[in-house]
């Protein structure tokens, strides 16, 4: 029986690749009150060796746990490094139990959870990663990237994510501890078919919302710094197409920047201190003047998240800690060209 489950899961995975699915299943949000409510969190993939998570990772999922219980949190957006340092093997190994199920083990972390992949879930089997969608019902990753679209049920406002794979774009980051930029990608052909399906999305997209999620930052002040790749090629596209916001991990604490380029304003929101804390800020002078608003990063607490709430008439981004204390907030309205 489990090696007709087996064989059956890896067929249904190869039938998905081959339509190229770049859609997936949706929260219910019929029943929700009229926002759309959600957990962002990078970097949050626990250890390889026993106890198979950090006291970071653990105090992180607790919280988010008792805060997702009184806020009617609908999904969960994780932005890679799912499993350190080497991601997965295959879709039988032990980490999905051992660093995910057993730590988000909350009845209210039992809702849907959209995943990218990371530099060190590249180290290893992302395949594996996608083909665990079939196996488990709350995570759902249908391929490397894809696109979320939700609507407020009464107003009809409307939110696009596009989640894309950045080390598939840039290339990775191989020696990640001596904080290396990305050489480039492994497949030029690859990414570029995916620079033109990110274009396509964000040019056809009339969302009140517009967000954009990776792995790797746009802007950073902290240890990675700014993602060369990125800056040069994504951030133009985020600002000619007036996107709202680009969420993100890899640097180790919690950030906002702001940045004004060509009449079109994007914030940026890295949200990586799930699992470890860098206080380093060795980049701060490699990001647009004045741009940086917001840098945390304890290293004597227990991480931190970002929690998304987008009514119809504002998105808010949130920082909290893992006592459940509010560090930051920003409010931003819809997209004016949203209907255009």
């Amino acid at each position: 029986m489990e090696g007709i489950k087996k064989n059956s899961s890896i067929f249904l995975l190869l039938l998905l690749i081959a339509i190229d699915v770049i859609a997936c299943r949706k929260p219910d949000i019929s029943n929700a009150e009229e926002s759309i409510n959600f957990f962002v969190i990078g970097d949050w993939g626990g250890i390889p060796i026993t106890p198979y998570t950090t006291t970071i990772e653990k105090a992180i999922a607790h919280e988010m746990g008792h805060f997702a219980q009184d806020h009617d949190v609908q999904f969960i957006l994780a932005l890679g490094d799912n499993f350190y340092f080497d991601g997965v093997k295959n879709v039988e190994d032990p980490r999905f139990q051992e660093t995910y199920d057993v730590i988000f083990s909350e009845k209210s972390l039992y809702i849907d959870w959209y995943l990218i992949a990371g530099n060190h879930d590249h180290n290893g089997n992302v395949t594996a990663q996608i083909e665990y969608s079939l196996w488990e019902k709350r995570w759902n990753f249908p391929n490397y990237y894809y696109s979320l679209q939700f609507t407020l049920p009464v107003s009809k406002v409307k939110v696009d994510i596009v989640m894309i794979d950045t080390v598939q774009l840039c290339g990775n980051s191989d020696h990640d501890f001596i904080q290396q930029q990305p050489q480039g990608p492994a497949s030029t052909k690859d990414a570029e078919v995916q620079w033109k399906w990110i274009e396509q999305q964000l040019t056809s997209s009339k969302a009140d919302y517009l967000l954009v999620a990776g792995h790797y930052p746009v802007l950073s002040i902290s240890s990675h710094g700014p993602t060369k790749c990125l800056v040069n090629r994504l951030q133009p596209l985020l600002h000619k197409h007036s996107v709202s916001a680009y969420l993100c991990g890899h640097d180790h604490n919690l950030q906002h920047l702001e940045y004004t380029s060509d009449n079109s304003t994007v914030e940026y929101f890295l949200s990586g201190a799930a699992n470890f804390i860098d206080t380093s800020r060795k980049h701060k002078g490699d990001v647009p003047t004045n741009s940086s608003k917001f840098f945390w990063a304890d290293d004597a607490s227990f991480g931190g998240y970002g929690f998304v709430e987008i009514t119809a008439s504002k998105m808010m981004f949130s920082f909290n800690d893992a006592s459940g204390k509010l560090l930051y907030s920003k409010t931003l309205p819809p997209r004016s060209n949203s209907h255009s």
